[in-house]
């Protein structure tokens, strides 16, 4: 909970951070604080794991990555604050939560997606070793562009 206000400052509620997430951006620590409750329980049920990503100079919070589970499959996502788009840390982030996931012996794949129009993402899950396998159509709704469910592309790496 201590990660709640900077969590809201750094990148939740920042509509141009928010743009291709599947949620809106938040209004108030009490929002930030229900997020992170969310996160937890996920944990704690297993049907998601979250951690921040935190600068290793003055430990600011930058970010957040996830993964969550579908079997043998493993589904990742991530968040980045504006002030550290372009500087490698979300690639720094990503590059050994895949590694460290492909290495679990019952996982054989890890995928993530991105709305088309997202090119910054789609050029991190490059970066990390992932492969363009298509376009998923009409896959998933980006409230902040659009009702309606919007192109994605899918990136995945297997063993």
């Amino acid at each position: 909970m201590e990660d709640a206000a900077a969590m809201l400052e750094s990148y939740a509620r920042d509509p141009e951070v928010t743009r291709f997430l599947a949620w809106k951006p938040l209004q108030s620590l009490e929002e930030a604080e229900k997020a992170i409750r969310s996160r937890v329980e996920g944990w704690r049920k297993g049907v998601s794991f979250s951690w921040t990503i935190r600068l290793r100079e003055g430990g600011d919070l930058a970010g957040t990555i996830s993964l969550r589970p579908q079997g043998m499959r493993l589904n990742m996502g991530f968040v980045v604050a504006r002030p550290y788009w372009g500087r490698g840390y979300t690639t720094e982030a990503a590059r050994p939560v895949v590694e460290w996931a492909l290495a679990q012996p019952d996982i054989y794949r890890v995928s993530a997606v991105c709305d088309t129009e997202n090119l910054a993402s789609a050029r991190v899950l490059e970066k990390i070793g992932m492969q363009l396998e298509g376009t998923l159509r009409r896959w998933d709704v980006h409230p902040n562009i659009s009702d309606a469910p919007r192109d994605c592309l899918c990136y995945a790496a297997v063993k």
